[in-house]
């Protein structure tokens, strides 16, 4: 049964649980008027104020026909200090609600998998006022190409504090968290459970008990020293750009006396990833990386967990590319963090659309056709 139809004339609606930040006397536009010129100004490729009141001037004709505009089109410093004063939080609770109408009924039900992970915003730190470049922490729904949350952080290193902040944004229930090394905190496993999902975390030597106590069970039954020890296997192979890709996929359950199990009582299973690549010269090159997991999940599930998380790190190459991000100078870290979403947002809408084409070609078409525009608006097709 499909959810409640989104229409281009429906966007505003999402958004009317957001106070307006400006002060009375500064209300010469429509404050929703600004937020859905905004957001299909990012979807058009123009990610700042400036490109986005561009558009709008351009596009007139078309936003008259769903939205008031009694003062006209609104400039850009209006655009820029409404993304500068709208609180990120708030704001992105508005797209989850447009996405949840959006999709249809049961999807995402089954248990779903959600990758975590960070960027940096590499030149928008700032010298002379002792700021940083900007790193966010984000989250991707990789099944069904969804941005579903993002906390904005001033350093890299805070990614640990960050991610319980964003675990707090997101429905966990049946949801299968992946997270790299960074994320292998006792704090970040409780919570996920704790929040009804499960967990599949990459294990290095931040931590480096828990990782020699995997290596351990792992030796031991490659050595057949764990018989007894429930497990199971999925492999896949795979050709393309001039080389050969064979994964290797084991989980098995955590036995009655692994080292960990004290400290880590969340840990239910454990799981290493192998990657054996043959290359066009005949050389081959192998990597192993090792999981813990919360449950005992299938060989094939495991695997789509871990390959699943690419997902998220081809969004942020795509938000590089694509968008420039990296190379952004905002240095205002609401500002920044309100047109990042915004951007995240872009490629959940283009990516949903059916059109066989790149995220980049789908953009240039938003821009020079309102009707394909309307369609990436309103997810038709999906």
């Amino acid at each position: 049964m499909p959810a409640k139809r989104v229409t281009v004339e429906s966007i505003g609606s999402y958004f009317e649980s957001l106070t307006d930040p400006r002060h009375t006397r500064n209300r010469r536009h429509q404050f929703l008027d600004i937020v859905v010129i905004a957001v299909c100004g990012v979807v058009c490729a123009c990610d700042r104020p400036t490109a986005i009141h561009r558009w709008a001037v351009g596009r007139a004709e078309w936003l008259r026909g769903f939205l008031e505009l009694p003062n006209g089109i609104p400039s850009r410093d209006c655009i820029r200090n409404l993304l500068l004063a709208v609180q990120p939080d708030a704001f992105q609770r508005c797209f989850q609600q447009w996405i949840a109408h959006a999709l249809v009924a049961g999807d995402g039900a089954a248990a779903r998998l959600i990758a975590i992970d960070g960027k940096t915003v590499r030149r928008s730190h700032d010298a002379a006022h002792g700021l940083g470049p900007l790193h966010i922490v984000s989250a991707w729904a990789t099944e069904r190409g969804v941005a579903v949350g993002q906390v904005a952080t001033e350093e890299k290193s805070n990614e640990i504090t960050a991610i319980p902040v964003l675990l707090q944004q997101l429905e966990l229930k049946k949801a299968v968290v992946t997270i790299d090394a960074m994320g292998c905190q006792k704090d970040i496993a409780r919570d996920i459970v704790a929040g009804g999902g499960d967990f599949v975390i990459a294990v290095k030597d931040n931590q480096p008990k828990l990782a020699a106590a995997i290596a351990a069970i792992v030796e031991k039954h490659l050595e057949g020293e764990w018989h007894a020890l429930r497990h199971r296997n999925h492999q896949t192979d795979t050709h393309g750009h001039g080389r050969r890709d064979e994964r290797f996929y084991w989980v098995g359950q955590v036995p009655p006396d692994f080292a960990a199990k004290g400290e880590w009582p969340w840990i239910k299973a454990i799981g290493t990833a192998v990657r054996i690549t043959t290359h066009a010269d005949g050389s081959t090159t192998d990597e192993v990386r090792y999981y813990m997991l919360s449950r005992f999940l299938s060989g094939t599930r495991f695997g789509q967990a871990v390959r699943g998380h690419w997902g998220i790190e081809a969004m942020h190459w795509v938000l590089d590319v694509t968008f420039g991000e990296d190379q952004t100078r905002t240095r205002q870290r609401i500002l920044a963090n309100n047109l990042s979403w915004l951007r995240r947002f872009a490629i959940t809408l283009l990516k949903r659309h059916p059109e066989k084409d790149s995220l980049r070609g789908k953009m240039v078409r938003c821009l020079m056709d309102t009707a394909f525009l309307d369609q990436v608006l309103t997810l038709q097709g999906n």
